[in-house]
């Protein structure tokens, strides 16, 4: 990887994108750290000194940098983008006018992008709209004293102030991430979220290496650091795991010239949903304490989901959680991977599986084989997303959102190795020294 960066530096164009890149990050992180109008921002620091944040909050927290809690211009990140496009995504299946838009190509994709665009903005409206309310009532921290003081000023202009003022950098900040997609390197969103996860890294591991006890927090810190390189490991092996079905295409002659008579293959991953089962569980399971915290009901059933839901190391949390990522997991391949699709394109251009018939055969098959393959990669996510959480509980308190947690090392290790992809590819478009010779 450093090998692929050294030579991209020496290349002269793909130098400027780099540094355009970088660019864009240096601006992305200054917006995380300027509090919204309206704010006091030592409140603000007190009361994260003295809370803690779990469930869907931790998960929004960890995808704004550690901006949501600050309540900065880009509080709300890139997560409204990321639900804009999931929801999309789904509704792809379900609408045909979006279906239909999807085959049309890059003007079909452009009309569901800029679809993606108002969408986002609508959430971020709303998001905005929830996340000031409940620093205004105070219920953003708990346990903290001046919770209720972090707004001082609860008038409407100021809250319509701070709304817009969040929906602008959520724009704002879907703005740099296409400025990198088409003037630097990788995919910009999915850099932004990369950047924003890994800033909250030394924070977090500083923080295990203060309440450690044996040797001053080092041989916890040290002890964390190992456990993470060898999950990034494992993590990568399965990423990069793939089964491929051997297709081959029969010669067809148009006029006096002969096509086809090649042999490829489809790649199925091991995990073909990637980290999107993660994100869906997190967000479902933090409902009923969200339930319960605007309720404010003591009744017996809120008290119940306060001791088995809320603190993520029950054995009810950790049982549901890992089902519902397993469950998402089929749910996310079976819309995202359409067999039936698959076996007609590849019968329309005279491609067939050796020893499968096309057609009807060929889906059934596509089929057969991604359920089996489906079956360990849910099995995966559901184990990375929860052994780090059990393993690591005893360092520092770690929560369902701890730095080496499953999420945030898939979400890495993913944009980490197709950037580096995408660096590589580059720069064997512009070496020409194999075929000179």
């Amino acid at each position: 990887m450093f090998t692929a960066f050294a030579r991209a530096f020496k290349t002269p164009d793909l130098r400027k994108k780099l540094l355009f890149t970088l660019g864009i990050i240096v601006l992305y992180r200054l917006g995380a750290h300027v509090p919204a109008p309206g704010v006091d921002y030592a409140k603000v620091q007190q009361c994260i000194d003295q809370s803690d944040s779990g469930g869907l909050l931790g998960l929004m927290q960890m995808f704004s940098g550690g901006a949501l809690l600050q309540i900065t211009i880009f509080a709300l990140g890139i997560m409204p983008y990321i639900t804009a496009s999931i929801i999309l995504q789904l509704l792809t299946v379900v609408i045909p006018r979006l279906e239909a838009l999807k085959k049309e190509g890059q003007s079909g994709t452009a009309k569901i992008t800029q679809y993606t665009r108002y969408l986002t903005v609508a959430l971020a409206i709303l998001q905005g709209t929830g996340l000031v309310a409940t620093a205004r009532s105070g219920a953003l921290f708990q346990n903290c004293s001046v919770a209720d003081q972090i707004v001082a000023d609860k008038s409407i202009f100021t809250t319509l102030v701070m709304v817009i003022t969040m929906t602008a950098g959520t724009a704002a900040v879907m703005w740099l991430g296409e400025l990198i997609t088409d003037r630097g390197i990788g995919n910009g969103m999915s850099i932004l979220m990369f950047i924003s996860i890994a800033a909250t890294f030394p924070g977090a591991l500083w923080a295990i290496k203060e309440s450690g006890k044996l040797a001053d927090g080092w041989i916890e810190f040290g002890t964390v650091i190992l456990v993470g390189f060898v999950m990034v490991a494992l993590v990568v092996f399965v990423e990069q795991a793939q089964r491929r079905i051997p297709v081959q295409y029969a010669k067809r002659m148009i006029g006096r010239r002969s096509y086809g008579g090649t042999s490829t293959y489809i790649p199925l991953k091991v995990n073909q949903a990637g980290v999107i089962p993660v994100i869906f569980a997190s967000s479902l399971l933090f409902i009923p304490s969200l339930i319960v915290q605007f309720s404010g009901s003591t009744a017996g059933w809120s008290t119940w989901i306060q001791d088995h839901f809320v603190t993520g190391t029950h054995p009810y949390y950790i049982s549901v959680y890992f089902v519902l990522i397993v469950f998402f997991a089929f749910f996310y391949v079976a819309i995202s991977f359409n067999p039936d699709e698959v076996a007609d394109n590849m019968k329309k251009y005279g491609g067939f599986i050796p020893g499968i018939r096309a057609g009807r055969p060929t889906a059934e098959y596509l089929s057969y084989v991604l359920n089996r393959i489906t079956w360990p990669g849910s099995l995966y996510l559901g184990l990375i997303a929860l052994v780090p959480t059990m393993a690591l509980a005893s360092f520092g308190g770690a929560n369902q959102n701890f730095p080496f947690g499953g999420t945030s090392i898939l979400i890495i290790v993913g944009v980490g190795l197709e950037t580096v992809k995408q660096i590589e590819s580059q720069l064997q478009q512009r070496n020409y020294e194999g075929f000179l010779r």
